[in-house]
């Protein structure tokens, strides 16, 4: 599967506030790539494998939040490809947190570590350290953002028919996804990156920094966090749930959730050229709101199951 396109569907949104505006709207649905491996995190992960095959590495290291998509798709895509997988996770283990049950079922070691060692995650002589100490093994950064990542955005793009993409819109938490669909889109397109976290102008330092590509094709909107990452209120929740009636797809409040809550905004100011197609990029994660409810971050019950 690694060597095939997913070719994810492109679903179009109809609504009379889009024809208001006089745009066209469609959601790139790559939550539906694969059942474990979701969205952006097929996307990053798929060339970091094909190049650890190519160097004929046994074993996976990453980093990540106790619930990390990223986390929960590396334990399976190990499953899966043949790697073991080793996760290094800041904090202490619960052992009633989904995500890491789900880690372990699928072999993946766990090292907990504190905050102050975690903060070195980014550090060269930690990591050079790291993958000495483990043999024949790879090391992928947190969330899966590096060069190799990039790659997989480019089979994104050239997915998406032109005529619907003269807007790019996607969440962002680590800057990978915005940096992918920015250096493969063309000149004439525009990128629009949603931060879900506080005080995130250093990701679009680090998109530029990524990508090397001219800035006019990035629009960087810091202000639709709600509150930080992982914050959620229940005006986000009540967005999900009526999105969720109207047009029968789930989206997760850190990511997907945000971005589409801030494109509606964006909608409703007048941001988009009449006549323009904007696409939508739907990153997956909808495996984190099992671990949402565990803590009570959300209502057991939510969402409220479609309407018949």
């Amino acid at each position: 599967m690694l060597n095939q396109k997913v070719n994810s569907p492109i679903q179009q949104l109809n609504e009379s506030l889009f024809d208001a505006h006089h745009v066209n709207v469609y959601l790139k649905r790559d939550d539906l790539i694969h059942p474990k491996i979701s969205g952006n995190k097929w996307r990053k992960l798929k060339h970091n494998i094909i190049d650890a095959k190519s160097r004929n590495r046994s074993l996976l290291i990453s980093f990540g939040g106790a619930y990390s998509n990223h986390i929960h798709a590396l334990a399976h895509a190990g499953k899966e490809f043949g790697f073991k997988t080793l996760g290094i996770i800041r904090g202490e283990y619960d052992p009633s947190n989904p995500t890491l049950q789900y880690a372990q079922s699928c072999g993946m070691q766990l090292k907990f570590v504190s905050r102050l060692e975690y903060k070195q995650r980014h550090n060269a002589e930690y990591l050079i350290n790291l993958e000495a100490s483990y043999p024949n093994s790879v090391v992928i950064p947190e969330g899966g953002t590096n060069e190799l990542a990039l790659l997989g955005f480019n089979d994104l793009i050239n997915e998406i028919p032109r005529e619907k993409s003269d807007y790019l819109i996607c969440p962002c938490g680590s800057g990978g996804t915005s940096a992918g669909l920015l250096k493969n889109c063309d000149d004439t397109q525009i990128v629009i990156s949603i931060p879900v976290l506080k005080k995130a102008q250093y990701l679009y330092n680090e998109i530029t920094q990524l990508t090397g590509k001219n800035t006019n094709n990035l629009q960087f909107f810091d202000q639709y966090h709600q509150g930080g990452y992982g914050k959620i209120n229940p005006p986000l929740l009540d967005f999900i749930q009526a999105f969720y009636q109207q047009h029968g797809i789930l989206l997760e409040p850190i990511y997907s959730g945000k971005m589409m809550m801030a494109f509606y905004d964006l909608l409703e100011k007048g941001h988009f050229k009449r006549g323009s197609s904007i696409t939508l990029l739907h990153t997956g994660g909808i495996q984190g709101i099992d671990g949402m409810k565990q803590r009570g971050l959300v209502p057991t019950d939510w969402p409220i199951k479609l309407i018949p």
